[in-house]
């Protein structure tokens, strides 16, 4: 893990991996409560007895945007920023390149691409993000996706 109290400090790591995290379980109950939340309920997500039947493999599968969604908990184990705020800036590129079956474990795997020099001396990362499928020949999803950290403010 990566401890960062100033994001400078991230500048020569640019084009390095920073690192894996732990395994996570993308189980049914966070997939309902993804569907809840979003009211994204198609079958192929929530219908655990229709999946059986119709799903390769017998299972539902997770969103394609819960799988996005839980890069930020996965990257918190590979890059701790201790000082400061950080806002999300977007993402430039973002592909689901393999589906998440219930029961499925994932990790993350992160690579700093770019720091660049931003107002209010802040420093906006740009990272590949890639979401690996444990026993998968494909990755769950690559992505490109960017923050700005700043560092803490000077006490008045």
């Amino acid at each position: 893990m990566h401890r960062i109290s100033d994001p400078a400090a991230l500048k020569p790591l640019v084009g390095q991996e920073l690192g894996l995290s732990d395994w996570l379980m993308v189980d049914q109950a966070r997939i309902d409560g993804f569907a809840r939340v979003t009211g994204d309920d198609q079958w192929i997500h929530v219908d655990v007895e229709r999946a059986k039947g119709e799903m390769p493999g017998g299972r539902t599968i997770a969103h394609g945007y819960l799988t996005l969604s839980l890069i930020p908990i996965l990257a918190r184990q590979i890059l701790m920023f201790e000082h400061g705020r950080r806002v999300n800036y977007g993402l430039n590129r973002v592909r689901f390149t393999s589906t998440v079956p219930s029961g499925a474990r994932i990790r993350l795997r992160m690579k700093l691409v770019a720091a660049d020099d931003v107002p209010d001396s802040g420093i906006r990362l740009t990272f590949e993000s890639t979401m690996e499928l444990e026993g998968g020949a494909r990755p769950a999803l690559v992505a490109e996706h960017m923050t700005i950290a700043y560092p803490p403010r000077a006490a008045s």
